[in-house]
């Protein structure tokens, strides 16, 4: 029952050239950039676009295998759940789960029973008969859930599905997402921009920049491990690219770094902002890593201040709003900045 797409797409100013899987009862999360190719491959599992070259088959069922064969959406079995949730305006709750079903010709009287059925499994059973108006973004984001899951989908098709919540409701609706797609049988694809999104509800993390394919793997090793700078943005942290030799990596643009696991050649070189220590002075004592930088931005993050720093190399540190004020930062202050040999992990390259 393994989903399997090649999804090859050629247009005027991009392509998109991926393999993708997904098991049943897998969550598979697509990430990148805006322009990566995202929603360009959700449209094409969807059936709302066409492949150029490439394959689509879902266990023994092929849905795209250009020129020979298309499946028009309609005759896929996939649900859907949009950004705004595309909830019909007329509908009831109940109507609205029920629309999937009676598209596919189930009777009125078991549509609305197999929606009432949906609606109570997402804990809104109580507002069958309320319009999309009355309700809030985290009841909305359930009804179009429930609708996507009645029709029994084989790909179940997720397009930032809590980008339109509130930070507290988002909260409360990505728990119960969570859960429901523990639930369900199917594969799943889901596109976002939220790394917290992509961390607490996939099982598998691809990610994509340029149309292509940078790195995927389970979210753990995707944070612990980045291979691109826009992943170690995602997760935050500091990546480098040097040459390692023993226990030396040498960067490329100049700098060097002393780490604790001796290796050979070409490696990455990753730790986080919070391990970066300030000092307005050559510090003394174990770091083993210290160098010269200058303060070129200052961005507040909830309790912590994000601190840009040009350097060799150049790093983020992230500190308290108590030691900006003891070290009186500043566009433009010159400071030391020290990373312990311990919170440096290396990895190949």
């Amino acid at each position: 029952m393994t989903l399997r797409a090649r999804l090859r797409i050629e247009r005027a100013a991009f392509d998109l050239d991926i393999d993708l899987t997904a098991e049943p009862g897998e969550v598979v999360a697509l990430l990148g950039p805006n322009g990566a190719g995202k929603t360009t491959a959700l449209r094409a599992l969807a059936g709302l676009l066409p492949l150029t070259a490439g394959t689509i088959t879902v266990a023994d069922d092929v849905w795209d295998a250009p020129p020979a064969l298309f499946v028009p959406a309609e005759h896929r079995r996939v649900g859907v759940v949009f950004q705004d949730y595309l909830l019909f305006q007329h509908l009831s709750a109940l109507e609205n789960v029920a629309f999937g079903l009676r598209a596919r010709g189930v009777r009125r009287a078991e549509a609305r029973r197999r929606a009432a059925d949906w609606l109570d499994r997402v804990g809104l059973g109580e507002h069958a008969a309320a319009g999309p108006r009355a309700l809030s973004g985290g009841q909305a984001q359930r009804v179009a859930l429930a609708r996507a899951l009645a029709t029994d989908p084989r790909l179940l098709l997720l397009d930032e599905p809590l980008a339109a919540l509130d930070a507290g409701t988002r909260l409360q609706v990505r728990s119960d997402l969570s859960r429901h797609l523990r639930d369900y049988g199917g594969h799943t694809v889901l596109v976002t921009h939220d790394p917290l999104d992509a961390m607490v509800l996939a099982d598998r993390l691809v990610i994509l920049e340029h149309g292509r394919v940078v790195q995927q793997g389970a979210p753990a090793e995707i944070a612990r491990r980045p291979r691109t700078d826009y992943v170690a943005n995602l997760v935050g942290l500091n990546l480098f690219r040097g040459e390692a030799a023993g226990t030396t990596v040498t960067l490329p643009a100049g700098g060097h770094f002393t780490t604790t696991d001796p290796m050979s050649g070409p490696v990455f070189l990753a730790f986080a902002p919070t391990a970066v220590s300030l000092h307005p002075a050559p510090p003394t004592g174990s770091p083993r890593n210290c160098w010269p930088v200058t303060v070129t931005g200052l961005e507040q993050h909830a309790n912590i201040t994000r601190v840009q720093l040009d350097g060799a190399p150049p790093v983020l540190a992230d500190i308290t709003p108590a030691a900006v004020a003891e070290l009186g930062l500043h566009p433009g202050r010159p400071l030391w900045a020290a990373v312990k040999a311990t919170e440096i992990h290396t990895y190949p390259a």
